[in-house]
């Protein structure tokens, strides 16, 4: 299944024509994926080049009892430092973060400022949600929350539900939500809820999700 990409927003001019305004960078990118998603990802996070400023945040469905090698997977072929999130751990731009093995993770503000400056980590042994800590939806849930329309939600391979949800808030928020087209998922499954609950504001092969992001969001 594909979708033509969702055309840039358009505002009234001084002489009553429509105008294309150009897309807003987002405060930061979270990413969600499972069954299928090292493959996806390894595609896409080498793909961004060094100075990618918007934080990316990774929460791929994990073992409970075995350590996340995620940051080993991935460092080595990325431009920008893969680290694993730990709590109270500033969110930084030109980074891309991952969530540990056995945690929910979420991000919060810390004080009262804009939307997402000065956002932090925060790890959660609260039950499973659809099965899985880390959740995908706990970690688009308070993204939503944190970044409001400031937020991209990006959902990739995996074989349940987790993520729908979360991707919904995210699109209800005001922020941006792509969706990994199914015909190029490994495993269907979670594209398709997302699709199906209309949470996805573009469907894009997985050859296109990184080319767009670093052409549409980088310095």
């Amino acid at each position: 299944m594909s979708a033509r990409p969702s055309p840039p927003p358009v505002q009234p001019s001084s002489n009553g024509k429509p105008t294309t305004m150009p897309r807003r960078r987002p405060a930061a990118i979270v990413i969600g994926a499972s069954a299928g998603g090292i493959e996806a990802l390894n595609v896409l996070l080498p793909q961004l080049p060094a100075d990618f400023a918007p934080p990316v945040i990774v929460v791929m469905h994990l073992r409970p009892d075995t350590p996340s090698l995620l940051p080993e997977v991935f460092g080595e072929r990325c431009a920008l430092p893969v680290r694993e999130a730990e709590d109270k751990m500033p969110v930084l731009p030109r980074h891309i973060y991952t969530a540990p093995s056995d945690y929910h993770l979420l991000v919060e503000r810390d004080g009262l400022i804009g939307p997402g400056e000065g956002a932090s980590f925060s790890l959660s042994v609260e039950p499973p949600v659809r099965y899985s800590r880390p959740s995908i939806d706990v970690l688009f849930e308070s993204a939503a929350v944190a970044w409001r329309d400031g937020v991209l939600g990006i959902l990739l391979s995996g074989a349940n539900d987790d993520g729908a949800r979360g991707l919904h808030a995210i699109r209800a928020g005001g922020g941006m939500t792509w969706v990994q087209s199914p015909a190029s998922a490994a495993v269907a499954t979670m594209p398709e809820h997302a699709i199906a609950r209309g949470a996805a504001d573009r469907i894009l092969p997985l050859a296109d999700i990184g080319e767009a992001l670093r052409r549409e969001f980088s310095e």
